[in-house]
C-alpha cells in the first residue's frame, strides 16, 4: 500500500462444504460475509465489530494477521503492520466455513498491503495448504460452486455460477468442532462403496451443469463418505430431508463438518420449505441464503466511502 491515509475493504463469503457426496471436494459460496476495514498502523491492532469476532486476539496473534505473515513470508516479505475492524456474520463451528474465510482474509490482507499480486489460483492454493482441502476456501475465493482436488504438490479448481436455485439453512444453536465430525469418519472404505461415492459425486456436478435440480438432489443424499457417519452428530438431518421433500424442494445435505444443514429448492418452493423448517426447528436459525457468485473482494476506500462508516 502506498499512501498512510489509504483504508481498504476485504469482503469474505461463507462457504457450504462436502455438498452431497463431494467430500473434501464440492463447495458453494455463501451469501453471509466476513470483513475487514483496515489501514497502516505504527503496531498491530485488531477491533472486532461483531461478537462472533470478540473471542479472538486483538494483536498480531491474531489468526487472520498470522495467515497474513505467513502468506506474505512465502514471497519473502514482511507486512507493515495495519489497524483492522473485523466484523463476521459467519457463525462459528457450524460448517459454514468460518476458518477458511479468515484464511482467505489473511491472504487477501497479505496481497494488498504487501502488494503481492496475487492469482485466484494463486489464492486458493495458499489457502487450501492451510486448509487441508479445497471446497470451502475455493468457495471463497472463487464464488460460485466450486469442483477441486487438493494434493502436496498442486490445488486444481473449477468453478462456476449458481443461478435459477433457493439455500435455506438450519443453524442449530450449539457448535460442532470439525476434529469432532472427523473422529467419526471410517479409515477406509469397501472398494464398491467408493466408486458408488465417487459416481454420486459425478452425476451431482453433471447435474448442476444442466441444472436438473432433482437429481442434484437426490444424488445430495447418495453420500457414501460423511454423512452416514455424521447422522448420530447431527439427529436433525433426517427430519429435515423427510420435511424438505414433503414440501417439494429437491434435497438436503449436510453442510460442511455440521451441524447445519443445508436444502435446495426452487424459487416456487422455498418459501413453503422455509415455513416447515421454522415451524419444525423454532430453536434454531432458519433462513434462506443467497449464493454468492464473486468470490472474495478488496478495495481502496475513497474519502466518501471512509465517512459513511460509522466506526471511524
Amino acid at each position: 500500500m502506498s499512501a498512510e491515509s489509504e483504508m481498504f475493504l476485504i469482503r469474505v463469503p461463507a462457504s457450504t462444504a462436502n455438498l452431497g457426496p463431494g467430500f473434501d471436494s464440492i463447495g458453494l459460496a455463501l451469501g453471509l460475509y466476513l470483513e475487514i476495514h483496515g489501514s497502516s498502523s505504527d503496531h498491530w491492532e485488531v477491533i472486532p465489530l461483531s461478537e462472533e469476532m470478540s473471542v479472538f486476539p486483538r494483536d498480531d496473534r491474531n489468526y487472520i494477521v498470522q495467515i497474513a505473515k505467513k502468506t506474505a513470508a512465502a514471497y519473502g516479505k514482511e507486512l507493515s503492520p495495519c489497524r483492522i475492524f473485523v466484523s463476521s456474520e459467519i457463525p462459528l463451528a457450524r460448517g459454514m466455513g468460518s476458518s477458511a474465510s479468515a484464511i482467505v482474509a489473511g491472504i487477501e490482507l497479505a496481497n494488498i498491503v504487501g502488494e503481492l499480486q496475487l492469482t485466484a489460483a494463486e489464492k486458493n492454493r495458499h489457502a487450501s495448504l492451510f486448509e487441508g482441502h479445497p471446497d470451502n476456501a475455493g468457495a471463497s475465493v472463487h464464488g460460485g460452486l466450486v469442483v477441486g482436488l487438493h494434493t502436496e504438490r498442486r490445488t486444481d479448481v473449477v468453478s462456476f455460477p449458481i443461478e435459477g436455485v433457493k439455500v435455506i439453512a438450519v443453524i442449530p444453536d450449539f457448535e460442532l468442532m470439525t476434529e469432532d465430525s472427523r473422529n467419526v469418519l471410517p479409515a477406509s472404505l469397501p472398494y464398491k462403496d467408493a466408486i458408488a461415492g465417487s459416481a454420486a459425486a459425478n452425476v451431482l456436478v453433471a447435474a448442476v451443469l444442466t441444472k436438473d435440480w432433482k437429481l442434484v438432489g437426490d444424488m445430495m443424499q447418495s453420500d457414501r463418505f460423511h454423512q452416514p457417519y455424521r447422522e448420530e452428530l447431527v439427529p436433525h438431518l433426517t427430519l429435515i430431508e423427510e420435511i424438505v421433500l414433503q414440501e417439494g424442494g429437491f434435497g438436503t445435505a449436510l453442510s460442511g463438518a455440521g451441524p447445519t444443514v443445508l436444502s435446495l429448492a426452487s424459487t416456487e418452493k422455498s418459501a413453503a420449505v422455509l415455513k416447515a423448517l421454522k415451524l419444525a426447528f423454532p430453536e434454531f436459525v432458519v433462513k434462506e441464503l443467497q449464493i454468492d457468485n464473486e468470490g472474495s473482494h478488496t478495495a481502496i476506500l475513497s474519502e466518501q466511502e471512509k465517512e459513511g462508516l460509522e466506526f471511524l
